[in-house]
């Protein structure tokens, strides 16, 4: 039996459980008085909204240079993909997989995964509620890497700075990728995970 079922809501502020009051509109939990509700107003829209917006920017976050090194006052810039080559060249294959995972794979994972999760509730795939919540779960703990290379080049940037020596610049590309990161977060947290179990055998849909 599912907690819609028993008439429990949980609080998403403090996680307190709260019964549900038919003859109430706007419910408020009864220890930190947030709104709470049944299932999360508009998730599917909202989420759907944010990973149509990421994947549009996934585009030029990947096209675009992301960073700039200058060396004696020359320098190439290079995009997400050139980077990982270069540093292929140069024999540092173990970074070259780091950036190449953290860089490439998992925001690819992280669109993917939302968008099977987003088409199995709202379209009833099949696919079981223990698949489903290894996919979110999943999503949720590869978000952790997302930033990586948004740090390396905030950290080059105010670290590497000699002047006509040497030099790094944040190019478009960091702007976009960050942003996809930002976005696809959001997509994670706006997305309800509750809906997981509402068009299983004895559930019903809640959009």
């Amino acid at each position: 039996m599912r907690a819609a079922d028993a008439g429990l809501m949980v609080c998403h502020e403090c996680h307190q459980l709260n019964r549900a009051d038919a003859g109430q509109r706007h419910q408020r939990c009864v220890r930190c008085g947030a709104r709470v509700h049944m299932r999360r107003p508009n998730s599917i829209v909202r989420t759907w909204a944010l990973l149509i917006t990421a994947a549009l920017l996934y585009l030029p976050a990947n096209l675009l240079p992301i960073m700039t090194v200058r060396m004696l006052g020359s320098g190439t810039p290079d995009t997400i993909m050139s980077g990982v080559v270069t540093l292929a060249k140069h024999g540092m294959f173990p970074i070259a997989a780091v950036v190449f995972i953290a860089s490439i794979l998992v925001p690819t994972f992280k669109l993917v995964g939302i968008a099977m999760l987003l088409f199995s509730v709202q379209r009833h795939h099949p696919m079981s509620p223990r698949q489903r919540i290894l996919v979110f779960r999943f999503i949720e703990w590869i978000g952790r890497w997302s930033m990586l290379d948004i740090f390396v080049i905030a950290i080059l940037v105010a670290i590497v700075n000699f002047g006509s020596l040497a030099s790094v610049e944040a190019g478009f590309g960091a702007v976009a990728f960050a942003s996809v990161v930002i976005l696809t977060m959001l997509a994670a947290i706006t997305f309800d995970p509750r809906l997981i179990w509402d068009n299983t055998e004895s559930g019903n849909k809640h959009d």
